[in-house]
């Protein structure tokens, strides 16, 4: 009941702060230097603004200094305009640039002065008084170094809450400030306006106010980091106060009563309960899970135990999850979940799913919707009646391709446009363009193949999409990387030097091996290979030339091979021919001799030296990693991982403890499918931060790392030590079936052709015309220049009915999204 009446407080001040909104205008004091000090009382606040009577310039301020009254009152801290006359004399009233300040004291203590451009509003003279007032109950940060000293200082004794906020003086400032005055005494607070600090802990959306509570108390072992739960909803005083009042209830509670006659003050504060239906048999097993969702949920929902066995009121049998909205009145709901994950999706994504149920009834009708079984096709058909810039690019027909390739540098994409990757695809393609907009000199244009089919076969194009970047007298580059804006990006940024670069003189190499030759391109090539060779190695040099052709687009290489490369080789102690590999991360020089070493060799070499030491891993390079044939050490994080973790797994790479693995880290908020991976592995999602060594190409065994140690050094290779010497048991073992599209990629045009053998063999022009639009529009035709041009296949295709395309190139959609 009392945090039901805090609210009801709460609600009834605000209401009340309405009516007598004219009464707190009023109530600003106005008083003389000798009156108002004679008014100050030890250890009482006040807030004084001196000005000379009836100033023109302060009516807008003082305005604001009206409405901050009654609230600033709620706080014990009075409020006075103070009148500066010429009868009395205060240091306050001196000069008139002296005038457009505000005091705080303490007593007859100053504590702090505010220019008044500082508090442009009632949000900002609050934020900024219950800021200097509470300097000792929050600790402004920032750097994430600052942030986990206080985080290490109060585990095993106190929560912490914080909070980030654009600015000094914003509503949300003044929202954390109040909080802070309530429950500053309870809980460290801790304030950022550093947009770093908030990225460093893994926020998306960074750009709005965000309030944390790190669960800091309970956490014994200094290496473990604290959980931290987000306020989900806006930062405001209210959101607080609710948000608080759940991180106080317990995590967890068991019951054996009707749901219908459960109350917690999750309900009261407007927030649903969720139950785990539990029995005797499997108490424990559904406790853990409980405790898992309850911390998932925590701040969305109240999760409760509910014992079956000992239920007086029944439940049907199938059901093992009980969901009661927050509603007076509302019905229990009893359901079947088999996934954790459901049961989150229930809380977190009920409204969503019923407006999109209401607004796509229509689409979920559709006939086609039953052919939509690909997520990459899914995805394009829901995004159907998006309109695409696509005139930002050039579209190129038979006529225009040849004269525009040689005329300029062009990135060329080759499409179809009834392809479901291709149109995926297309929207990536088009984001490029958006970013290279008025700053690249290459011309990003497009083939639609299934117009143009003649030029795509004429161009060796078979499957779909293809980029290639034509430069003249040179052969087109094909572009073999991720389906992604950023990857085309590097691709095309790094192709616009020679590859590899022709290196003069030992100067230029010494700019080139510390990045500032190629500064713009570091962020895209954090390597940059360099070949040392004499100039007599001509053989070396010419292996050398062909892997830099081949890694063009994915790595910086240079040569140098004047009459002074010993001076190079002597400074990095490397033997001709030698390769120098610079890391610009790390500000260091590798050298590797390659005395006996062939094209595939230096390629191999290279493209292992891209590779981090404990990378993050993503949909999009583990196909790198696997490709080392090691198991994978993973780490699974909840977002970004303690620094910590991260010291102790470099400290035994650095060792050699870890050779045998490739080491890595997952992070569930930038790559979500390793929830998937996660379920598949433990049935339910387990705690984080988690451990788990996969051996995936020799027997598929999972083991994981046990979740009550710390993940120290000392723990992890002892536990390390025990599954070499065969003593640990693996928790699952993966099907053994190898990792590749069910079927090879569709030869669309070849398809094409095989239909056409189909019709009665006969010599066609090149290009011919549409019979029926010549029937239909018989004066347009009289203009041979409206008249468009188009190949036979284009013209099959359109006389093929599209639903067969759909179904015959159902497979290619799954083939594709693999690949994709």
């Amino acid at each position: 009941m009392s945090s039901s009446f805090n609210i009801y407080r709460v609600g009834i001040s605000f209401v009340m702060m309405c009516i007598f909104y004219k009464s707190a205008v009023d109530s600003l004091s106005e008083l003389s230097p000798q009156k108002y000090f004679s008014t100050l009382q030890p250890g009482k606040a006040s807030l004084a603004y001196f000005c000379q009577a009836d100033s023109p310039r302060t009516s807008i301020f003082l305005e604001e200094l009206n409405e901050a009254v009654k609230p600033l009152q709620d706080f014990g801290i009075s409020v006075a305009k103070v009148n500066c006359v010429k009868e009395e004399t205060s240091r306050y009233c001196g000069k008139e640039k002296d005038l457009m300040k505000v005091y705080l004291f303490r007593g007859n203590i100053l504590l702090r002065e505010f220019p008044t451009d500082t508090l442009f509003d009632v949000n900002a003279i609050i934020a900024h008084v219950l800021f200097a007032l509470l300097f000792n109950e929050v600790k402004y940060i920032t750097t994430l170094e600052d942030l986990q000293n206080i985080e290490n200082s109060l585990k095993g004794k106190a929560n912490i809450a914080f909070s980030y906020v654009r600015a000094i003086g914003t509503p949300e400032h003044r929202a954390v400030m109040e909080a802070a005055f309530v429950y500053g005494t309870t809980y460290q607070f801790v304030l950022t306006t550093e947009i770093a600090l908030l990225e460093s802990i893994g926020t998306e959306a960074i750009e709005n106010a965000h309030f944390y509570f790190f669960h800091c108390k309970q956490v014994l072992d200094l290496t473990q980091q604290c959980r931290r739960t987000l306020m989900p909803q806006p930062l405001a005083t209210l959101n607080i106060h609710r948000f608080i009042k759940t991180m106080e209830a317990p995590l967890l509670t068991e019951v054996a009563e009707d749901p219908q006659q459960v109350s917690t003050v999750h309900l009261q504060l407007g927030l649903p309960l969720v139950f785990i239906v539990s029995q005797q048999a499997t108490h424990e097993a559904d406790r853990r899970t409980a405790e898992w969702v309850a911390w998932r949920l925590l701040g969305k929902a109240g999760v409760l135990l509910l014992l079956r066995d000992s239920l007086e009121v029944d439940i049907p049998q199938h059901a093992n999850v009980v969901f009661r909205r927050a509603e007076e009145g509302a019905p229990v709901e009893f359901l079947v979940l088999h996934d954790t994950e459901l049961i989150i999706s229930r809380v977190e994504g009920n409204t969503h799913i019923e407006e999109m149920q209401e607004d796509e009834d229509e689409d979920l009708q559709s006939p086609d919707m039953d052919i939509q079984d690909d997520e990459v096709a899914e995805t394009v058909y829901r995004h159907r009646k998006t309109q695409l810039p696509l005139e930002l690019t050039v579209e190129l027909t038979e006529e225009t391709f040849n004269a525009t390739v040689v005329a300029s540098d062009s990135i060329v994409l080759f499409y179809a446009g009834w392809q479901a990757v291709s149109m995926a695809f297309l929207q990536s393609y088009i984001d490029l363009a958006i970013k290279l907009k008025g700053t690249s000199t290459m011309l990003l244009t497009r083939v639609n193949c299934a117009d143009w089919s003649d030029l795509c076969t004429k161009q060796n194009v078979t499957e779909f999409p293809v980029v290639k970047m034509y430069k003249e007298g040179k052969h087109p580059v094909s572009y073999a990387g991720m389906l992604g804006t950023e990857d085309l990006l590097k691709f095309i940024l790094l192709n616009r030097i020679s590859c590899p670069v022709n290196i003069t003189s030992v100067q230029e190499a010494e700019e080139y091996l510390s990045g500032e030759l190629y500064k713009d391109l570091i962020p895209y090539s954090s390597v940059s290979v360099l070949g040392l060779f004499s100039p007599n190695m001509t053989t070396a040099k010419e292996d050398f030339t062909k892997a830099g052709n081949y890694l063009r687009g994915c790595v910086i290489t240079g040569i140098y091979s004047e009459e002074d490369v010993l001076i190079l080789s002597n400074k990095y102690g490397a033997t001709l021919p030698a390769l120098l590999l610079a890391r610009h991360k790390e500000g260091k020089v590798e050298s590797i001799p390659f005395a006996n070493f062939r094209v595939q060799d230096i390629v191999q070499i290279v493209t292992n030296a891209l590779l981090e030491t404990f990378p993050e891993i993503t949909v999009e390079n583990l196909p790198i990693y696997l490709r080392l044939q090691k198991p994978l050490l993973i780490l699974f994080s909840d977002g970004s991982i303690n620094p910590q973790y991260t010291k102790t797994i470099l400290t035994l790479v650095k060792e050699k403890h870890l050779d045998s693995l490739t080491p890595c880290w997952l992070n569930l908020k930038n790559t979500p499918a390793g929830r998937g991976i996660l379920q598949t592995y433990f049935n339910a999602l387990p705690p984080l931060p988690l451990i788990v060594v996969v051996n995936l190409h020799s027997g598929g065994q999972v083991f994981a790392f046990p979740s009550e140690q710390a993940i120290t050094e000392q723990n992890l290779l002892l536990w390390l030590k025990k599954l070499e010497a065969g003593l640990e048991n693996p928790i699952t073992i993966l099907p053994a079936q190898e990792w590749k599209p069910p079927l090879p990629a569709y030869d669309f045009l070849s398809m094409m052709d095989a239909a056409a053998s189909q019709h009665p063999t006969r010599k066609e022009p090149e290009c011919t015309k549409e019979t029926n639009m010549q029937k239909n529009d018989k004066k347009q035709h009289e203009d041979k220049s409206t008249i468009r041009k188009e190949p036979v296949e284009t013209l099959r295709i359109k006389h093929w009915n599209r639903s067969n395309w759909f179904k015959e190139g159902d497979k290619s959609f799954r083939h594709d999204n693999k690949e994709l």
